[in-house]
């Protein structure tokens, strides 16, 4: 049995949905892991983790305004506006989704569906670089 630490930092331009297959995909085949657990944590509250969809763009979009709806941005709505007005709904958006995901690996690969992609959910409104940390253990 062995195991592995990365850290993976993304850039986000704002809200949305980053896809991050691609590096932890090649970290993953990097390791020689063959067979495991992956789990990856975002370090942070107003940034979440979310398997979804990977071919149809407009999945992200419906996803990105339906938080909008789910979870507004009005001044005055929220006590915790240190940050501006998208500083409350970011952390509530983060606690709706994920901040961790657990993945099987099969064959030196996360064990995903055809149309599954990795996404680091952005819930603020300006650009921030986001860390990631990724853990695989297995043989």
């Amino acid at each position: 049995m062995r195991q592995d630490l990365h850290s993976l930092v993304v850039t986000t331009r704002g809200k949305g949905l980053v896809p991050i297959d691609r590096p932890v995909l090649d970290w993953v085949r990097q390791s020689g892991i063959e067979t495991g657990l992956l789990t990856l944590w975002c370090r942070h509250t107003s940034a979440s983790l979310t398997v979804q969809e990977n071919a149809d763009p407009t999945v992200r979009e419906d996803i990105e305004r339906y938080f909008e709806t789910l979870v507004p941005e009005q001044p005055g709505r929220y006590i915790h506006e240190d940050e501006g007005p998208d500083d409350m709904p970011a952390h509530l958006r983060a606690m709706l989704t994920n901040t961790q995901l657990s993945i099987p690996v099969a064959d030196g690969r996360p064990v995903l569906g055809t149309w599954q992609g990795l996404y680091l959910f952005e819930h603020r409104a300006r650009p921030h670089r986001r860390e990631i940390v990724l853990h695989l253990i297995g043989d």
